[in-house]
């Protein structure tokens, strides 16, 4: 791939070029400005000694303009200076936290490929499998159980009911039970 762009490169040697680039033109400027601030130091001699005072006085303010501009890249060179080293730092902590994730993900990757290796798949369906089916045996037997108590006590209260009942009648009609079985129980 590198014979159809070329060399790529990283974000560190870019951002060296880029700041390369920008310093050596700054320079070239404020170098440009500061021969101009000769010539001009120079001609404003060369001119007062001649007389005119209105023309030194205007070399005298493109003198101060010149030097502010000087001024001016002393301190942009400071300020990009400070940029780029923010740049740098946050560029730094940027890679670095990138690298740092891509080895916990390394970790992560190998931790999960030793767990796959570890799990029988086809014994863990077979479990699962006796599972279900020992859980559905449960539930039946659940289910019998809870019908069978049910009967019972149903059972059960049918038949108080039913005595609840015939006694009641009977009482109607005047017949005590408990006596006509005790008297049976003494002629017998």
């Amino acid at each position: 791939m590198t014979f159809l762009f070329g060399n790529l490169k990283t974000p560190t040697e870019l951002l060296r070029e880029n700041k390369r680039t920008l310093d050596q033109s700054i320079e070239r400027e404020r170098q440009g400005l500061q021969a101009q601030e000769k010539k001009l130091i120079v001609e404003i001699k060369k001119t007062a000694k001649q007389g005119p005072m209105g023309v030194v006085e205007v070399m005298a303010k493109d003198l101060v303009r010149t030097r502010n501009q000087i001024t001016k890249f002393y301190a942009l060179k400071s300020q990009l200076q400070g940029v780029s080293l923010r740049i740098q730092i946050g560029l730094f902590f940027t890679l670095k936290s990138t690298q740092e994730m891509g080895e916990a993900m390394k970790g992560v990757t190998k931790a999960m490929g030793q767990m796959n290796l570890q799990m029988n798949l086809p014994a863990l369906q077979k479990i699962m499998q006796e599972f279900e089916r020992q859980n559905e045996k449960i539930e039946l037997v659940s289910e019998v159980m809870s019908d069978a108590i049910d009967d019972t006590l149903e059972g059960d209260e049918e038949e108080e009911e039913t005595e609840e009942l015939i006694n009641q009648v009977l009482d109607e009609i005047g017949i005590d039970i408990n006596a006509e079985i005790h008297q049976h129980v003494l002629f017998a």
